[in-house]
């Protein structure tokens, strides 16, 4: 069972760092990408197959140094990551200090540690026979213990330094969504103190009585599940703030579906409106040159622009009538968005007709408190503007009084 859970979690934290390589090129997703790509190769050298593979080659055991390798790589990107998120935070003084240490001595901790680590797994640690669980095979071995504890001593330590940030953190967030994110994270470190420090009591105490090994492959399992666990919390709250972001992303992706029809067709009326001339539909929701939130704004700006300029082209009395068009179909308590899409397909059809420009008419502008309300009042525009048809605005554009025509 323990194997099985072994697989999932090593594919879960490879399928993140997947995901993670594909995110920004900012330092802290850089090095949240480094992180789990560590943390990938130390599970997966875990798994029954790498590991027994691995420790029957030419260099007896190495999976475990292999895993040490990359499981500190990964807790060196995880400082980084502090020190790129922490390290600017005026609101929080002593997480700079906090952060700016770490910065100062991270990766020449890492690299003394990895230094001594070689060094005794090549020359004190008993690798006489391949081992399948090292911990339970070389329980009671001074060499192996000493070897353990340097790894657990580095681990334990920037894990304690990991939980000190996210901890503090959390108890001064006030966003539900990122506190969640940042306790599960907090809780992965308090997992990981407990496994690191844990697991050398264990062994030293082994030295004084040495176990069974019935006893040392329980207290290595127990713990290896506890390692497991920390991995799961970790990547679902560092995944949580990014989830966030990626559903926000959506709902803007998906805005700029329902506003396109009526977007693209204000914009060929006034082409000198948008920044660029539009493209397909395919084309504009897959380009990835201009932030999918940066599009969204240019375009409500856009059709703000181009409704500014309708009203130059249609009498006052087309607002009302919009009005009453609308009423008659939906009822007077839901005029609103059916009444705006009636007049600004009314306008394009006065503008289309060749229609003089004159005195600015009468529109009501709805008051927005933030983008998020004003992109749901033009996607329930635009969706109202899809369902009138063309000739029932020409319709209620002659109904609103006659119209100059250019000569």
């Amino acid at each position: 069972m323990l194997d099985i859970a072994g697989y999932a979690v090593a594919t879960l934290i490879t399928l993140v760092a997947i995901w993670r390589a594909m995110g920004g090129k900012d330092a802290s997703r850089r090095s949240l990408w480094g992180c789990f790509l560590g943390f990938g190769i130390a599970l997966w050298t875990k798994t029954r197959v790498v590991r027994i593979g691995l420790n029957n080659s030419a260099i007896t055991d190495i999976s475990i140094l292999i895993k040490h390798y990359s499981a500190g790589i990964a807790i060196l990107a995880i400082m980084y990551y502090i020190v790129a998120v922490y390290g600017q935070d005026t609101e929080r003084p002593q997480a700079v200090r906090v952060a700016r240490i770490m910065q100062k001595v991270a990766t020449k901790t890492a690299l003394a540690a990895f230094a001594l680590m070689t060094l005794m797994f090549f020359t004190i640690v008993d690798r006489s026979t391949p081992s399948d669980r090292f911990v339970s095979d070389h329980a009671g071995q001074a060499g192996a213990t000493a070897y353990m504890s340097v790894f657990y001593i580095y681990l334990g330590s920037a894990s304690a330094l990991c939980l000190y940030q996210w901890s503090s953190a959390f108890f001064g967030e006030k966003r539900p969504l990122l506190k969640t994110g940042l306790g599960l994270m907090a809780f992965a470190m308090i997992l990981g103190v407990m496994y690191s420090f844990g697991r050398m009591f264990f062994m030293w105490g082994w030295l004084v009585e040495h176990p069974g090994y019935d006893s040392a492959h329980l207290v290595e399992s127990i713990t290896e599940a506890m390692q497991d666990a920390l991995f799961v919390f970790f990547a679902i709250g560092v995944s949580i703030p990014t989830t966030q972001e990626s559903v926000r992303r959506a709902r803007s992706w998906w805005a700029l579906v329902r506003l396109y029809p009526m977007w693209r067709q204000l914009m060929e009326a006034f082409p000198e409106t948008p920044m660029e001339k539009p493209g397909s539909l395919r084309h504009e929701l897959t380009r990835n040159d201009v932030a999918v939130e940066i599009r969204l704004d240019r375009w409500i700006n856009d059709v703000g622009d181009a409704v500014e300029k309708l009203r130059h082209y249609v009498p006052d009395e087309l607002l009302p009538a919009a009005r009453e068009a609308a009423a008659a179909q939906r009822g007077r308590n839901h005029v609103g968005p059916l009444a705006q899409a009636y007049w600004i397909k009314a306008a394009l059809a006065a503008k289309h007709s060749g229609a003089a420009a004159g005195p600015v008419a009468a529109f009501e502008q709805r008051p927005a408190a933030s983008q998020d309300d004003e992109s749901a009042w033009l996607r329930s525009v635009a969706r109202a503007y899809k369902k009138v048809e063309y000739h029932r605005a020409q319709v209620l554009l002659a109904s609103a009084g006659p119209m100059g025509v250019t000569a």
